[in-house]
């Protein structure tokens, strides 16, 4: 039985694209051929080009990976050291969260005035 894919909505197939975009223009300033970006990410050339070509099919990591080596800021932030702060904040919100969420019981009193 074939795979089926379910389509991107288009506005996360355009920022794939862009990420895309900016991992090629990267690559290109630092003059590096995908073969290059290739070995330094111990991935394959054909996966460099297919995460400059915005396809969904590039692990998130491979493609945080490759935008690292060539510069691009992962989530808009140039300091290495802000990125280890907010992993630590998040998991410290997220441990004040409850661990799973449950759906109310059907039958339950509306109270909400």
């Amino acid at each position: 039985m074939a795979k089926r894919t379910v389509p991107l909505r288009p506005h996360v197939q355009d920022a794939l694209t862009i990420w895309g975009q900016l991992i090629r223009r990267g690559r290109i300033d630092r003059k590096w051929t995908a073969k290059e970006l290739a070995a330094r990410a111990n991935v394959s050339e054909q996966t460099v080009l297919s995460a400059e070509a915005g396809s969904r099919g590039a692990a998130v990591g491979t493609m945080m990976d490759l935008a690292d080596l060539v510069g691009v800021p992962i989530f808009g932030l140039e300091d290495r050291s802000e990125i280890a702060i907010r992993r630590q904040r998040g998991e410290e919100m997220l441990a004040l969260l409850p661990s799973r969420v449950r759906r109310p019981r059907s039958g339950s009193i509306d109270d909400d005035f």
